[in-house]
């Protein structure tokens, strides 16, 4: 009797176990199904998202701002969003395209003209020689330059060139990212009663605790890296502009990756100028050179000021977990990596606390 009723338990408890192996097989599949479906969207929701996060509370006081018109202000935001990123962008491509249009039919007509090099440029260090070197002999020998460089310029410039055809399609991917931020920040409260949910059934209850820490990190974030990244690439592209640089918006282009990647602008906009020296009078270089400089070390002072506010953790903390996280995932790992030590750090703080 004893064996037959061990026996319908073990067949009961086998039976439970593949039930619930098929259970966890279905949930595990149709969560495989659903990466697959939306894998080619997934990066500009998560950018929509964070887009989303990052202006929420400027949303909100336009809405209470238009008497509680959430659907107004997200229009507003959103329109006002997608001007910021076409209007610039178009300029900057306009202007680098126009200036390598002009190089090309300079050099097509030979009439491209290359001044001097600055003595003070072979005094640079390690890299100053050669570009010293090179820059003399485009002066006095353009197609001299160009047949001494020809090996580079087959292997180097298909990827030029579709490095800068590939800004048409993150420019794309900005658009939408930004037409689903403001569909998001309709649904903000839904989305954070989510978000609350997901870190309780996680961390328990603390979960209302971590949802705002993961808020405002990327907030943080958004403000203190790529706002400030922002600002100093259009601050450099107008500048340039403005003193008659050739390629200016391609510079900006590459101050704002720089500037993303916790680089100084100053290694592009320190070499315009020392350029800027051979075709300007020493005044305007000088006051150039002097504006230059204000916006390369802009965000030494701006970071502290924007990164890690609002956020109670050490800003030391926000800034590793964005670097190391985009050099491990991208430019995606801003965000991803100062989220992660954020709430690894405020873990580790409650287990030294005995909170948890």
């Amino acid at each position: 009797m004893e064996s037959n009723e061990k026996q319908m338990d073990n067949e009961a408890y086998y039976e439970r176990v593949v039930a619930a192996s098929i259970r966890i097989g279905f949930v595990a599949f149709l969560l495989f199904l659903s990466y697959v479906i939306i894998k080619p969207f997934l990066i500009m929701v998560v950018w929509g998202i964070i887009i989303a996060v990052g202006i929420y509370p400027l949303f909100q006081k336009l809405s209470k701002l238009l008497g509680n018109k959430d659907k107004l202000a997200a229009t507003i935001i959103t329109l006002t969003a997608l001007a910021f990123i076409i209007a610039p962008s178009v300029l900057m491509l306009d202007s680098t395209i126009t200036s390598v249009q002009n190089v090309a039919t300079q050099y097509d007509e030979g009439t491209l003209v290359i001044p001097p090099a600055p003595t003070e440029v072979a005094e640079w260090p390690v890299i100053g020689k050669s570009i010293y070197e090179i820059w003399e002999l485009a002066s006095k020998n353009i197609e001299g330059l160009v047949k001494k460089l020809e090996p580079q310029i087959k292997e180097y410039g298909p990827k030029f060139i579709s490095a800068i055809t590939g800004l048409g399609g993150t420019i794309l991917v900005s658009i939408l990212s930004i037409i689903i931020a403001g569909v998001l920040l309709l649904q903000a409260e839904t989305g954070e009663k989510t978000t609350h949910r997901i870190f309780k059934f996680l961390v328990g209850k603390d979960g209302e605790l971590f949802t705002n820490l993961t808020t405002a990190t990327i907030k943080s974030v958004v403000q203190g890296v790529l706002g400030i990244a922002v600002l100093q690439s259009v601050a450099a592209g107008l500048l340039m502009v403005l003193f008659d640089i050739p390629a200016a918006g391609l510079w900006a282009i590459i101050v704002l990756v720089l500037a993303i990647v916790q680089l100084p602008p100053t290694i592009i906009l320190l070499p315009v100028a020392i350029y800027g020296f051979s075709v300007m009078d020493t005044t305007t270089a000088v006051i150039f050179l002097i504006l230059s400089m204000i916006v390369s070390v802009a965000d030494t002072f701006l970071k502290p000021i924007f990164l890690g506010r609002g956020v109670d953790v050490p800003m030391l903390v926000i800034l590793l977990g964005a670097i190391g996280g985009m050099i491990a995932f991208g430019i995606l790992g801003l965000f991803i990596g100062s989220v992660v030590l954020a709430i690894a750090y405020k873990v580790f703080q409650a287990l030294v606390d005995d909170k948890i």
